[in-house]
């Protein structure tokens, strides 16, 4: 038997597993679901301060950085949905 045909059945065997799912790796649909919690946190958090600062309770550079943070966030989201729609339009374009 060939020695070589021997190394790549093991080093097959070793690297099949890198293809199989991996369980603690839950997807692309977790990962979305976790962005838009963490949006909405965000905007949630921004709206409180707001309102402790609108109170004279908070401090008004944490009124500022929240401010800024949801300002981002926004931001980041209508990048994301411009990208989609882009590419949404690209796909009907495309001849069948």
């Amino acid at each position: 038997m060939d020695i070589r045909s021997l190394n790549a059945a093991q080093n097959y065997a070793f690297a099949r597993p890198a293809t199989q799912v991996d369980p603690d790796h839950s997807g692309m649909a977790q990962g979305l679901r976790s962005t838009f919690q963490d949006f909405a946190a965000t905007l949630k958090h921004s709206e409180q301060v707001a309102q402790t600062s609108m109170m004279g309770e908070a401090d008004p550079h944490a009124l500022v950085q929240a401010l800024a943070q949801t300002e981002l966030a926004v931001e980041t989201a209508v990048i994301v949905r411009n990208k989609v729609v882009e590419a949404y339009q690209e796909i009907l374009r495309m001849p069948v």
